[in-house]
């Protein structure tokens, strides 16, 4: 195997079983396991995303590059991007993961003119396309970066000026051009700034109507070229915008419904976006799950102290495994999967530091699937759930779920039983049960 850029791994990382003290190993994820009826692979679907992994420079608000990575040093931009390429596809061999995600300017960089990047990007996807034939990595999904370029300042589709919202369009067309010339699975829709700071300079409907006719137009050159990927959506509720669109899971397929585009799309479901969104990670997978659009998850962590986008590693097997309970009641994410949107710390300088950061979140979404696998298998939750609403399964409680009471009935009703009797929704108890299976793995 190539070891130019990451020389501390010869090989790929290995599964070594929990009692390995060996950092660059995996304790708990080891691809070709049974777990239900797919491989820990199969259920997984882990993706490394290009922007952060490879494009990241240890940047925040407060100070500038701290990383000083091999594939960034030569002058030339296309260079760079090459070199960048090659470096990602020996990462992702190494680590054994299947998928990768891209923006269109993390792969290829922007050119002085529309033309040029037009270029620059099918010269790269030309590239991308042979590594990928040439390792069986495949591309879990592409997207466009329409919020990096000062053009975007006031949005992409939602933009007063048809202009910029033109540029976007045709940069959206050239992004799903080049994932479906790589086979890409899925696309994905984040509208960065697609939202607004002020009502004073904003027409709301009419911003929301431009997204709606911006998405319609992409449904239809899809189907115009034959793209069978799935396309997703991934809400978020601020930053950089003060005020987006797609806030939430609730308001995005709110937003789906209202403009007739409910069929075309499903959620790409971010944690740090959760938080942010005053939610919990595991509640915008059952708001998307439950409306049947949970399309794939971008995994990562906030920290609860900051108010942004931290983007950390997943560690937390708590959260990680109420994800994997949903996802696998829904029979997995279809085409989707679990991608690392997440990038090592500030300090973390060292490219040995991506393997250590990868390996982590591989195993605590692996230990996640393993303890909801026991606690579906089991069903003492489930039971619990079931008995808790049996009420509406019969009797009065049934003929209401069938449409068939009115509000007399239930007054008629409530004088002949009398007061109903609280009945405890035992919280802690099952929070005791669930810590149980935390610690059984």
């Amino acid at each position: 195997m190539k070891t130019k850029y990451f020389p501390e791994l010869k090989d790929t990382v290995k599964y070594e079983g929990k009692d390995s003290k060996n950092p660059l190993s995996f304790k708990y994820y080891n691809p070709s396991r049974i777990i239900g009826e797919k491989t820990m692979a199969e259920h997984l679907r882990f993706s490394v995303a290009y922007w952060h992994t490879f494009m990241g420079t240890g940047t925040d608000m407060f100070g500038g590059t701290a990383f000083s990575r091999p594939w960034t040093q030569r002058n030339d931009p296309m260079d760079r991007a090459k070199d960048t390429m090659e470096a990602a596809f020996e990462f992702i061999t190494k680590l054994g993961v299947q998928y990768y995600c891209f923006h269109d300017r993390d792969i290829a960089p922007e050119g002085t003119t529309f033309s040029e990047s037009t270029k620059n990007l099918q010269q790269m996807v030309t590239m991308a396309k042979e590594l990928q034939q040439a390792t069986g990595i495949k591309l879990l999904w592409g997207t466009a970066n329409l919020f990096g370029n000062s053009i975007y300042t006031q949005g992409a589709a939602t933009n007063p000026d048809a202009h910029v919202f033109a540029h976007a369009a045709a940069q959206v067309k050239n992004a799903i051009d080049a994932t479906h010339e790589l086979g890409g699975e899925n696309y994905v829709f984040w509208g960065g700034r697609e939202g607004y700071e002020t009502l004073l300079n904003t027409n709301l409907n009419q911003e929301q109507e431009q997204l709606a006719r911006f998405l319609h137009m992409a449904v239809d050159y899809k189907k115009s070229i034959g793209f069978k990927g799935q396309f997703l959506i991934e809400p978020k509720p601020c930053e950089p915008m003060k005020h987006q669109y797609d806030s939430d899971a609730a308001t995005t397929l709110s937003f789906l419904r209202a403009y007739d585009l409910f069929d075309d799309f499903k959620l790409n479901i971010e944690a740090n976006h959760a938080t942010l969104a005053g939610h919990t990670f595991e509640h915008e997978l059952a708001v998307a799950s439950a409306a049947g659009r949970l399309g794939s998850v971008d995994a990562n962590r906030g920290d609860l102290l900051l108010g942004w986008d931290t983007d950390q590693f997943p560690t937390d097997i708590y959260s990680a495994t109420l994800a994997m309970v949903i996802i696998l009641k829904q029979n997995g994410l279809g085409s989707g999967g679990l991608n690392f949107d997440a990038k090592p710390r500030r300090a973390s300088i060292d490219t040995v530091d991506l393997f250590h950061a990868h390996i982590g979140g591989m195993d605590t979404f692996t230990r996640g699937l393993l303890i909801a696998q026991k606690i579906i298998d089991d069903g003492l939750l489930d039971q619990f759930i079931s008995t808790r609403y049996e009420s509406f399964s019969d009797g009065f409680g049934k003929q209401i779920m069938a449409g068939g009471v009115t509000l007399e009935d239930a007054e008629k009703w409530i004088i002949d039983k009398g007061n109903p009797i609280p009945k405890s929704g035992r919280q802690e108890m099952l929070e005791n049960i669930l810590n149980d299976y935390l610690a059984m793995i």
